[in-house]
């Protein structure tokens, strides 16, 4: 049977929240996303709060005052919690205080949103970042009593560095994450594959040029390791003909429109494996370097990446520049990786399998999202 679901996310992260939303559709629910605010990437929304306070200068500001520093530090390093799973808690009576203020204001906003979507009428409520409107989790509490199912969905920092939110997490009905490195920073979660629309991508034509160009798309440099990349990259240049194009603070279009010209993508250096830039690179059809999570390629020995690590990066790029039949191997053999694992319409089957819904077997057209 088909349901109705409600993805709540903050914002439309690495366009994974509304990537969900369409596989249901395709699937044949009803889905539909509400972000807290506009992603700075500009992908895709279905409805945003816009919700004052959340998101500029003045409130990151604020946040480096008042919150635990640890609670700010994002890196590329696997966590050691003292205490599974990390826990969100107000950072004294300052911040406590800021975000008590902040959603009151925020309360006639997601009424009105509430009323206008008929908002206790969904079936399923997914949290894409284990968040709600409110950090005391009084929305999810009301769900419950309503005998609604609640699902938690991680994506990376939120689990490693905020933590998840205790009111929260002691209601969710099923936790799942996209990160094969949450399952040692949560007691009670499954992992899943991250969801793509590799349909929306196509194997790039080949590139005749005089240079070999390496692409890199930080979003946080310090959580992909970037400095030991552009380093290795650099270095390099002194013997190959090579470029580097760091892709950053840009569009989401603009910066595929970049990466589709790269010979070569690294994605990232550190513990945590690799992210969404790699699935794009993959499905393009171009040669993907990046880390994997300890355990993944015991996992998962057929996968197709080029691994890195701060030591080898060297010598890995050098056996792509040097190797074109090398280069194309990889390319073929990536996409099919993606068309295998991280369809979204599995990892949505997987999800609903875990949470003990069930799905519809008919295929139904892909609606187009309202204005």
């Amino acid at each position: 049977m088909s349901q109705k679901i409600l993805h709540i996310a903050p914002f439309n992260t690495s366009g994974v929240p509304i990537t969900f939303v369409r596989a249901e559709r395709k699937l044949g629910h009803t889905s539909r996303l509400v972000t807290l605010g506009w992603d700075r990437r500009e992908y895709q929304e279905d409805i945003c709060l816009d919700l004052p306070l959340l998101d500029f200068w003045g409130t990151r500001l604020v946040k480096r005052l008042v919150s635990h520093p640890s609670k700010m530090a994002v890196n590329n390093q696997a966590a050691t919690p003292e205490k599974l799973p990390i826990e969100w808690r107000p950072n004294g009576w300052r911040e406590r205080t800021l975000v008590d203020l902040r959603e009151r204001l925020w309360t006639r906003h997601v009424n009105a949103f509430m009323d206008e979507i008929n908002f206790w009428d969904f079936d399923v409520y997914q949290l894409d970042g284990g968040l709600e409107f409110f950090r005391d989790g009084r929305v999810v509490s009301q769900l419950k009593d309503r005998g609604k199912s609640v699902i938690c969905c991680y994506t990376g920092s939120d689990l490693r560095t905020r933590g998840v939110i205790p009111a929260i997490n002691a209601l969710s009905d099923l936790n799942v994450t996209l990160e094969l490195d949450h399952l040692a920073l949560h007691p009670d979660i499954h992992h899943v594959f991250f969801p793509f629309e590799v349909s929306n991508f196509k194997p790039r034509p080949e590139i005749i040029s005089d240079k070999i160009r390496i692409g890199h798309a930080p979003t946080n440099r310090l959580a992909k390791g970037s400095d030991k990349i552009i380093a290795a990259v650099e270095h390099l240049k002194s013997q190959f003909p090579v470029e580097l194009d760091l892709i950053e603070n840009i569009s989401y279009k603009e910066s595929l429109g970049r990466k589709a010209k790269c010979h070569i993508f690294i994605d990232q250096i550190g513990d945590l494996g690799y992210g969404l830039n790699s699935l794009e690179s993959m499905a393009m059809g171009i040669p993907t370097c990046s880390c994997l999570v300890t355990g993944f390629a015991e996992t998962y020995p057929e996968h197709p990446f080029i691994v890195i690590n701060e030591n080898n990066i060297r010598d890995r790029l050098t056996e792509l520049i040097t190797d074109s039949e090398l280069r194309t191997w990889h390319a073929q053999q990536g996409r099919s990786w993606v068309e295998r694992f991280h369809a979204g319409t599995s990892v949505v089957n997987r999800i609903h399998e875990l949470a003990g819904l069930r799905n519809v077997d008919r295929e139904a057209s892909e609606s187009t999202l309202p204005e």
